[in-house]
């Protein structure tokens, strides 16, 4: 006998890095729930993250307009279907007034700092280890992903590093030459990627910033995808890269969440609610903490190149320890675990009912830039540059 569909509406982040540190959530539902059918909102950058999940009715994507106009809009799109659940990661009032069985509406928590895979993951009300994020890809994407890196029968062979260069706020950004230095003393000769190819991603926007490691690198082992290819075919393309160096961003988080062995570089954003998340992925900063930057730039906006303390040395160690901890290049599947290192544990399970109903005083109108949990000072949390 044919199951009734399980009509579920998820409103995720318009941020690409929340957006995939919450994809866990999606993957959890459709293993648990088989007649799942979804209904995913998301911001215009994000959206094309969503384009294979299986069961997918439609991609909704929202762009803010003004006052609240764009959750009038959204509940108009929505209003004429009764849902089995509606989970709304933003914190919005829109379940309120729509037909549903069961919802779960994110919840700002006075406390502790906690990473937004977790946050994400009590939306459900779970505990223990949360879904780690997850991305669908069609084997044609993975096919033209290593069409691309050349690596078809008899094609190039060897390690791979990625970088990710940029970030949309110059103050998160590595300088360029730092890169360049260190892509060049692990793919060296005598570095521990040696005989390995350098894979550049980035968007459209970043083409003129990458030019000089572009450059400086060697000729005929550069793959430079700049601008080129879309999210879910760089998410493919690291799932066959070795390591990947970024700064805090939106590729840093497809990267991990593709299993790639993970160095994200941090300075003014924090770490506990940001690291990359996998059992091979780490958080490096420099001499600064977080809060030392809060310090001098409250609002987090100023024009500074506040990662200029972050030395090569200090990111080099870091790839050459995560190499050896991983016991060799090759790349792993899939991507386990926080970036403090511990053990697996099995995925937590979910069934309709475990979408319970939470709080009926969820705020009318919370923007993403609000969607934070509250610090362990009990300050409210700065909207973040990402």
């Amino acid at each position: 006998m044919t199951q009734r569909a399980f009509p579920i509406l998820f409103i995720t982040a318009t941020r690409i890095g929340d957006a995939v540190l919450s994809s866990g959530l999606i993957k959890m539902l459709a293993d648990q729930i088989p007649n799942a059918r979804f209904t995913i909102v998301a911001g215009p950058l994000a959206a094309p993250l969503f384009a294979h999940v299986p069961g997918l009715d439609r991609v909704i994507v929202m762009e803010k307009a003004k006052g609240k106009g764009h959750w009038f809009k959204l509940w108009s799109q929505v209003r004429h279907k009764k849902w089995s659940l509606i989970v709304d990661l933003r914190g919005s009032a829109t379940a309120l007034f729509l037909r549903r069985d069961k919802r779960a509406i994110w919840k700002k928590i006075p406390g502790e700092v906690i990473h937004k895979v977790v946050d994400a993951a009590r939306t459900l009300k779970l505990e223990g280890d949360p879904p780690p994020p997850y991305l669908y890809i069609t084997p044609e994407v993975q096919a033209l992903a290593d069409e691309l890196l050349g690596l078809h029968e008899g094609g190039e062979t060897g390690p791979i590093l990625a970088v990710g260069p940029a970030a949309n706020w110059i103050g998160k950004v590595w300088p360029i030459e730092r890169f360049t230095q260190t892509a060049a003393q692990l793919l060296d000769k005598d570095g521990p990627m040696a005989g390995g190819r350098l894979l550049i991603l980035g968007g459209p926007e970043d083409t003129r910033m990458v030019e000089e490691l572009r450059m400086a690198s060697a000729r005929g082992r550069t793959i430079d995808l700049t601008g080129k290819v879309d999210l879910l075919t760089a998410y493919a393309c690291l799932k066959r890269a070795s390591l990947f160096i970024g700064n805090d961003s939106g590729l840093m988080h497809i990267a991990a969440a593709a299993g790639t062995p993970t160095i994200g570089l941090f300075g003014p954003s924090d770490e506990r609610r940001y690291a990359p998340w996998g059992e091979h992925a780490v958080a490096v900063r420099g001499p600064r903490s977080f809060d030392q930057f809060l310090a001098i730039d409250p609002e987090l906006s100023q024009a500074i190149r506040h990662m200029s303390d972050l030395p090569v040395a200090t990111v080099f160690r870091a790839a050459k320890d995560l190499l050896a901890k991983v016991g060799g290049l090759t790349p792993l599947p899939v991507a386990t675990q926080e970036a403090e290192v511990v053990a697996p544990a099995p995925e937590p399970g979910v069934d309709a009912d475990m979408a319970a109903d939470v709080v009926e005083n969820a705020p009318a109108d919370s923007p993403e830039e609000l969607v934070q949990p509250v610090t362990t000072k009990q300050r409210a949390a700065r909207p973040r540059k990402a």
